[in-house]
């Protein structure tokens, strides 16, 4: 009876650790994806860029919705003819559509309405990119998606999924916020990848 319950032991004992390595390496891998889908050139003078909602407190951005806006502002004075679309429907604690408030942002900014699109009625990112690309003008070719550098990596698959071949954009992660949104990422990462093994 003890041998058995030794060998139950060691047993289990290797299901344990085959599993922990089997978590650091997938943990490790999508860590190094993350990070190398954020680090890629972003080229100048794109025809569009589509700004990824945030949450938005009452009328005010997030500080992660904050550091979309000011990454998408400092690109789009740099770049006049990229026009924008912000994407972002209105959820709870949200008095405004997360599109509205990021429109009033970069008005701030001094980027002239003419140039942004309102994409209002998205709730998540497949709607967010689904919706903005009924948005695209006629002709426009190269596009950008701007999102916090943990998102570009998963944002960008879904965009390719739509059709589109979008560079990614990243805004700084807040520091206060860096340890959530990885883990949600984590998480999100790994329902992505099983829908779409199971479909």
């Amino acid at each position: 009876m003890r041998i058995n319950k030794l060998k139950d032991h060691k047993v289990l004992k290797r299901w344990v650790t085959s599993g922990v390595i089997i978590s650091l390496l997938y943990g490790g891998f999508l860590h190094y994806q993350i990070i190398s889908h954020a680090d890629g050139e972003v080229p100048q003078e794109a025809d569009y860029l589509i700004i990824l909602g945030a949450r938005v407190k009452g009328t005010t951005p997030s500080l992660a919705l904050q550091f979309r806006i000011d990454c998408a502002a400092d690109y789009l004075k740099a770049n006049p003819g990229t026009i924008a679309i912000a994407s972002g429907g209105k959820g709870p604690g949200e008095d405004i559509s997360e599109a509205e408030a990021i429109k009033r942002e970069l008005l701030e900014y001094g980027i002239e309405e003419s140039r942004i699109l309102l994409e209002d009625q998205s709730t998540d990112t497949y709607e967010n990119i689904g919706f903005s690309k009924k948005l695209i003008p006629n002709g426009a070719e190269s596009g950008l998606i701007v999102t916090n550098d943990f998102h570009i990596y998963r944002a960008g698959m879904i965009a390719e999924k739509e059709g589109l071949a979008l560079k990614g954009l990243p805004a700084e992660t807040p520091v206060q916020a860096v340890f959530k949104s990885y883990v949600r990422e984590y998480l999100a990462l790994t329902k992505y990848f099983l829908v779409r093994a199971f479909r």
